[in-house]
């Protein structure tokens, strides 16, 4: 059985920049042995904006610079991205909180092989549980997980919250 791990959104930004909170930071060593120890293909989401973030239909809802392609906020952190540089991994540039791409990547991936996903990331209730759930529609008989320890959200309320959505959903929470 093939094992896909999604690190979903681990930006500077999202960690320690303008949408950061401690619980984001408070995650990354988790993110890090995670990545560092994981046996298998991994593919890495990139929250991607550009100059008109604030035109768009999400920069009018949160109207937070962040993730503009190529600024620092949009790279990775460093931890992360220092964990990352042993693996070979995909990274994948998304324009909004779930990426349509990843499903396809991972089927091509698998190349007719049972899988298992498992999302880690940030933040937990916009990007993460909105990938979880993708993946679960393209996907309703593989098996697919968050670890919690792994993931923050805006608030540990909302963290909570999508936990027990994608539970709700038969996607396992660990």
């Amino acid at each position: 059985m093939k094992k896909f791990l999604v690190v979903v959104d681990m930006q500077k930004d999202f960690v320690d920049g303008a949408l950061g909170t401690k619980e984001a930071i408070a995650i990354v060593d988790n993110v890090v042995k995670k990545i560092e120890s994981f046996d298998g293909e991994i593919f890495v989401t990139l929250d991607t904006h550009f100059d008109n973030y604030l035109e768009t239909n999400e920069g009018k809802n949160l109207p937070v610079t962040h993730c503009v392609f190529g600024s620092d906020g949009w790279k990775l952190n460093e931890k992360v991205d220092s964990a990352l540089k042993s693996k070979s991994f995909m990274s994948i540039e998304k324009p909004t909180f779930g990426s349509v791409k990843l499903p396809e990547l991972i089927k091509k991936a698998a190349d007719g092989e049972d899988f298992s996903i498992e999302l880690i990331g940030l933040c937990t209730d916009i990007c993460v549980v909105s990938n979880a759930l993708l993946l679960k529609a393209y996907f309703p008989e593989a098996l697919i997980w968050v670890d919690s320890r792994c993931c923050a959200g805006v608030t540990p309320e909302n963290h909570l919250a999508a936990l027990k959505t994608m539970a709700s959903c038969q996607i396992k929470v660990i």
